[in-house]
């Protein structure tokens, strides 16, 4: 059975709960909470919620949506980049296996490039899975952007230094660096980004190296977790939200920013290369909440 969306259990919710009493409010954090938003953070809101209510006396379904939504815009937030001209441009790409991470590196490749940002080179630095330099490879050739790949087992950082160095004699552009995601490996894989981090701060211009967290929009609080164990070990400046079409929850990107302060970048809504756009806040959350 499908699960349904938090759009429609709120709508459940107000036919339901004819007063607004204390166990509309109760089974609204049990929505909240089974939305993503956090059981915190879902607290918070609710708390806040009610008192408004209260003291405006506010009763009507569509008042009490729109007090929602403000309290839930303030938590939703998003951010763009934009890499600049004649320099030195690194985007290093984070997340676990399996999110989506290789593809999202060739969604924005494609995406900068059709918005008229030349010389996109993609940095296949996740040189432990054969199958994702494979990939960033096919990637790299079914958008027209070049890539700079070393073979299976390589130094990841090395990968990077090196596409860097082919941005740079070209008078500047962007490096995309897809990187490794084994979390069951903690400490391998912290040792690892931290190099490459190094690297990429070395190579960067100022102002011109951002860190990217690609997070799956279906798995709700583990992708919180993920994103406090990225943003302890280098720092995440955005994230990206993939399969975010067929999530139920959604609510996750408010978690992120509440707890560790971390906007989203862009949303992804499918399998094709366009299938990614920049994130709006007020279409998030009218979406979430089904206005």
């Amino acid at each position: 059975m499908a699960k349904l969306s938090f759009a429609q259990k709120i709508k459940n919710l107000f036919s339901s709960h004819k007063d607004r009493n204390e166990d509309f409010f109760e089974d609204l954090l049990d929505a909240l909470i089974e939305g993503d938003v956090g059981a915190k953070n879902s607290m918070e809101i609710v708390d806040l919620l009610e008192q408004q209510c209260r003291e405006g006396k506010i009763k009507s379904e569509e008042d009490i949506m729109q007090k929602l939504k403000s309290l839930l815009l303030e938590y939703a937030k998003g951010i763009e980049f934009v890499p600049q001209k004649d320099k030195i441009n690194v985007w290093m790409v984070l997340g676990v296996n399996g999110v989506g991470k290789t593809t999202s590196c060739a969604k924005i490749a494609n995406k900068l490039r059709n918005e008229g940002f030349e010389n996109i080179v993609l940095s296949a630095s996740d040189t432990f899975r054969a199958a994702a330099i494979e990939q960033l490879c096919y990637h790299a050739e079914k958008i027209g952007v070049r890539i700079v790949s070393h073979q299976n087992g390589s130094d990841p950082s090395s990968v990077v230094f090196d596409a860097a160095e082919s941005v740079k004699s070209h008078g500047g552009g962007l490096v995309i660096a897809d990187t490794a995601g084994r979390l069951h490996n903690k400490e391998n894989l912290v040792h690892e980004l931290e190099k490459i981090d190094r690297i990429c701060s070395q190579k960067a211009d100022e102002g011109c190296y951002k860190k990217i967290l690609v997070i799956d929009a279906t798995t709700g609080q583990n992708a919180l977790r993920q994103a406090e164990v990225f943003n302890e070990a280098v720092g995440v400046d955005a994230i990206v939200m993939t399969k975010y079409d067929s999530t139920a929850k959604g609510g996750v990107a408010i978690s992120i920013y509440k707890e560790l302060n971390i906007p989203v970048l862009y949303v992804c809504t499918g399998e094709t290369y366009s299938d990614i756009e920049v994130f709006n806040p007020q279409d998030y959350v009218n979406e979430f909440l089904g206005l």
